[in-house]
């Protein structure tokens, strides 16, 4: 299982790390920490150097309720940093996380490797097109609604089931178009309830039904620090524990803020198996 990311191919039978960077001031456990240039490359240097095969870049922030910002402010945000990181790292892998085909667009003309988008598609109408005209990888992730009304989404069914067929719809979609490397996120946190979100955990091993790779975000999530009675900078420990069972019903990605322990979770599951 590869994905081609400009012209390097990326073997996703051993997992691989995607580090968090954001630029926003208010995601809830990172907002604002990253202030200066210096600030950014030093954490993107960690990052690479305890093993992250890619780095994922946002500046809209998609925790519950977050503001709503311009897709010019988002990309006032963006272009300058992936500049900025490509000069001091330049067989970096960037990824980035928006749900807008024009910041798509101008992100991927950058110097970014991959769109990674919390809407799969359906917040934007052009955002498939461009991703097929710019033939970079894709994430889809499972949401209803917006970030400002998802919480508010949370009745399904049949959740695995309804989950499944979304993302055999947009799939389908994604494949018509001409895109090639497709990878699906179940998005833990996002129009899901605590319980449901540990039930989704609890059958991930479901979705290799799409044959697709896997993403599992979970880090520092509020169905870790709500359960523990805690705080997102206290839910490290946690993240590990459910990162490792994520990677032991098939998680293909992780997507963290704290690289070096997804990859020390890793190194130990493959010598498990």
């Amino acid at each position: 299982m590869t994905i081609n990311c400009k012209g390097k191919l990326i073997d996703l039978s051993t997992p691989k790390v995607m580090g968090i960077l954001n630029l926003t001031p208010d995601s809830f456990y990172d907002g604002g920490k990253y202030k200066n240039e210096s600030e950014i490359l030093s954490q993107v240097y960690i990052m690479l150097k305890n093993g992250a095969t890619f780095i994922d870049i946002g500046a809209y922030s998609s925790r519950p309720n977050a503001v709503h910002i311009s897709e010019e402010e988002e990309l006032n945000r963006l272009l300058p940093i992936i500049a900025l990181i490509l000069k001091e790292f330049p067989e970096i892998i960037i990824s980035i996380d928006t749900f807008r085909s024009e910041v798509a667009k101008q992100t991927i003309e950058t110097g970014a490797a991959m769109i990674n988008d919390i809407s799969a598609g359906v917040l934007d109408k052009k955002m498939l097109q461009t991703v097929a005209n710019l033939q970079v990888p894709y994430i889809l992730m499972h949401m209803k609604g917006t970030p400002q009304t998802m919480q508010q989404q949370t009745d399904y069914k049949n959740m695995m089931k309804e989950i499944i067929f979304y993302f055999s719809e947009r799939v389908s979609e994604a494949k018509k178009l001409g895109i090639k490397d497709i990878i699906i996120d179940p998005g833990f946190g996002f129009a899901k309830t605590t319980a449901q979100n540990f039930d989704l955990l609890k059958q991930l091993e479901l979705f290799k039904i799409l044959e697709l790779p896997l993403l599992a975000g979970i880090s520092r999530k509020s169905m870790i620090y709500k359960t523990l009675n805690t705080t997102p900078q206290e839910a490290l420990n946690g993240t590990t524990v459910l990162n490792t069972i994520a990677l032991q019903k098939g998680a293909s990605i992780l997507r963290v803020h704290d690289v070096k322990e997804a990859t020390e979770a890793i190194k130990l599951i493959e010598q498990l198996n």
